[in-house]
């Protein structure tokens, strides 16, 4: 393996003989201690969902009825009910589109389970149903490890290097489009998750995305580190064509690191384009995360 001309310089790949011990893991909760407070959460959903599926005449009417609660986290949490109840082939994601109601109902609505076996299954369960709070619960728990990990980052960052900027949000809110930080980029829309700026306040010396790995296999592995290579090949094209000495940082942390073929797929990835690209952990910064390379 060829070294770059940096001191000490590691490669992820170094890292893997001891991978346990580099990897944060995030806390996780005990079943069934958070049935209590997932039950006092979501109770008023299943109430309200109770209330509109005795007074629907239909499936569709039930979902268009759920579609005109006026508080989004509520209807929200209705559309994970429905789909639970009356058709688990349409996605979340899809439902939560208020404005697409009827197309849903057009273009669903004929697999919506009959509203007479919605109420009889509904009605043959507990109420509140505690299986169904904690099923729920585990939504509301998705991406928080995504936004600790973020939020560590950009604190540690900022520790070691309080003359440079770096921006994105540090928790929820809406990814940073290369196309505003880049003059011409090829994809203006690409997200990434952080940028950082040298204390010039215009060199943009690193694009950064970060992404917890609480569990991750099979033909996800795949998905992740190919798309990954995509990103990272179009921006250092892009900072080649333009002369810059822009880097791709991927943080990842996290058990899934240590599932399946993650670590070498990720080293293969930082070897692909050596110096120009960093893959690491919240525990290999200070080993890694370094003024020289950035600047290199």
């Amino acid at each position: 393996m060829n070294r770059p001309e940096l001191p000490n310089w590691q490669y992820f790949a170094d890292y893997q003989q001891n991978a346990h011990g580099w990897i944060t893991l995030s806390n996780g909760e005990y079943y069934p201690d958070i049935l209590e407070d997932a039950v006092a959460l979501y109770a008023p959903v299943l109430e309200l969902y109770k209330k509109l599926l005795l007074t629907s005449a239909s499936s569709s009417e039930l979902f268009l009825s759920i579609c005109d609660v006026k508080q989004p986290w509520m209807r929200i949490q209705l559309c994970r009910v429905f789909r639970k109840y009356v058709s688990p082939s349409t996605p979340v994601e899809m439902l939560k589109k208020k404005t697409l109601a009827q197309n849903i109902v057009s273009q669903f609505g004929s697999k919506f389970r009959p509203i007479p076996e919605v109420q009889t299954a509904f009605m043959s369960r507990p109420m509140p149903d505690e299986a169904l709070c904690a099923i729920m619960w585990e939504y509301r728990s998705r991406g928080q490890k995504g936004y600790d990990l973020t939020e560590r980052f950009f604190e540690l960052f900022r520790s070691r290097f309080p003359d440079m900027r770096i921006l994105g949000p540090e928790r929820a809110g809406q990814d940073i489009r290369l196309g505003n930080v880049f003059d011409n980029y090829p994809n203006p829309n690409r997200p990434v998750d952080f940028v950082i700026v040298d204390e010039d306040n215009e060199t943009v010396l690193a694009i950064g995305l970060a992404r917890y790995d609480s569990d991750r296999g099979g033909a996800q592995e795949d998905d992740r580190t190919g798309g990954y290579r995509n990103c990272a090949n179009e921006i250092l094209s892009y900072a080649s064509r333009e002369r810059l000495d822009t880097k791709v940082i991927f943080l990842n942390d996290g058990p899934g690191l240590l599932l399946g073929s993650m670590w070498n797929d990720y080293s293969t990835l930082e070897r692909s384009w050596p110096l120009k690209i960093m893959v690491l952990t919240l525990r290999m910064i200070p080993d890694r995360l370094t003024l020289d390379w950035l600047r290199s």
